[in-house]
């Protein structure tokens, strides 16, 4: 074998991944493969921590503060018991640096809540990847893969746009720059996903499910030669195998199609992940944790013919109407208006529609972002808010399959993109 220094991959693992202490295990089992080739790995919280994670800001904020530290209980609950049953040599050095994290948030949720919502959830939310990544740290030291664990807050720098934060590239750029020789001549360096800081030290997320454009951050700022997300399944589908008894794997795709595929929703890859691959021409491969073997998926740069349809089903759509109070022209400006709002909340929609004096917009339910844009263009629209419709989006559709799909629905609104893409809101 060569002694030339093999190139830096990343590695990132969702919370499936990590949810049980054998699928810990699993994880250095599956790194373990890849000694003498060094390792940048990202991790996301446990499970459902984040959930877990985001009622205990939610009883915070509201002011219920035992509901909030009974909740944080139950989540610092399984993560102890995962180490006492994982750990052994290591337990009580583990033990103390995850007892540092959790009393600080426990100093926080005696407090009262004096600034917004989003900051709080950042706050409290990212102490999840906290947790994970220093259980899963001192795992893989233990069984034998040296390991350097990094408080990704202390690199990754944002704006405090909370809850949906800002890459500052050139801070950011400079702290990876300074840790490079040292991450590109490890074995393995762990840090976590979804998370960053601002300049004051402050945590941020980078937006939910966010720990892969984490990963596609270090993969780009380290020259990575390729970056890999582990997952659940065996590889990108082009449906929601849980809501599509028939979805089918796809061998191959390119950026443009992944990115087309995480506008309209699909729950496969997060929407900025693709971005900064591109930028270096980076592969990114989509494979099965739970079977390595599989050939997953590969994602590059080059033309891809023959896809099958690809199916994103989104529930719990919210359409908007937007109505001209004074019935003049909806144009240009108004539209305008209205966009600067969505951008204010960070709140993207889904379909739109224009009209002569509507605009109609689909966005997710987010109840506080939703009555904050009612509020704010009630000053020029009257506003309608219809609840509880779904978003169905084939794109290389088929009319027969699009029938198929919408079949006992009813139609509240479609758009067309030629024979590419197809979008229906649907009314049960």
């Amino acid at each position: 074998m060569s002694t030339e220094q093999k190139k830096l991959k990343v590695f990132k693992f969702g919370g499936a991944s990590i949810n049980t202490v054998e699928r810990i295990k699993n994880v250095g089992h599956i790194i373990s493969h890849w000694k003498g080739t060094p390792l940048m790995v990202i991790i996301s919280a446990m499970g459902k921590t984040t959930n877990e994670l985001e009622k205990v800001a939610e009883a915070f904020f509201a002011g219920r503060q035992q509901e909030a530290l009974q909740l944080f209980e139950g989540v610092k609950k399984p993560h102890i018991e995962t180490v006492k049953e994982l750990l052994q040599t290591d337990f009580e050095k583990c033990m103390a640096h995850l007892s540092d994290i959790i009393t600080e948030a426990e100093w926080m949720l005696h407090d009262k809540p004096v600034r917004d919502y989003d900051y709080y959830y950042d706050q409290i939310v990212c102490l999840g990847e906290m947790l994970s990544t220093i259980i899963v740290g001192a795992y893989l030291n233990e069984s034998g893969i040296e390991t350097q664990w990094l408080d990704v807050r202390d690199i990754i720098r944002t704006d405090d746009n909370f809850r949906d934060a800002n890459v500052d590239w050139s801070n950011t750029k400079q702290a990876v720059a300074n840790l490079q020789f040292t991450i590109c001549n490890s074995s393995v360096t762990l840090t976590q996903g979804f998370v960053g800081a601002t300049d004051e030290n402050e945590s941020t997320t980078l937006g939910r499910e966010g720990s892969d454009y984490t990963a596609a951050i270090f993969a780009n700022m380290l020259d990575a030669e390729s970056m890999t997300i582990w997952k659940d399944v065996e590889s990108v589908m082009n449906a929601d195998p849980k809501l599509f008894a028939d979805a089918v794997p796809i061998a191959e795709l390119n950026y443009e199609e992944v990115i087309e595929m995480a506008y309209y929703g699909a729950q496969v890859i997060h929407p900025k992940t693709i971005k900064p691959l591109y930028q270096k021409s980076i592969p990114l491969y989509v494979k099965c944790f739970l079977d390595p073997k599989l050939p997953g998926t590969e994602i590059h740069n080059n033309v891809v013919k023959n896809l099958p349809p690809i199916i994103v089903r989104k529930e719990n759509q919210v359409l908007i109407h937007f109505h001209s109070k004074d019935y003049s022209f909806v144009g240009e400006r108004s539209v305008g208006q209205l966009y600067h709002l969505f951008e204010g909340l960070s709140l993207r929609p889904s379909l739109t529609q224009n009209g002569a004096i509507t605009f109609l917009c689909c966005v997710d339910d987010l109840e506080d972002k939703i009555q904050k844009l009612a509020f704010s263009a009630s000053a020029f629209f009257e506003i309608q808010i219809e609840k509880g419709l779904t978003l169905l989006t084939v794109r290389h559709y088929k009319e027969a399959l699009v029938e198929t799909l919408i079949a006992g629905n009813e139609i509240v609104l479609k758009q067309q993109e030629g024979k590419k893409t197809v979008q229906i809101l649907l009314r049960n």
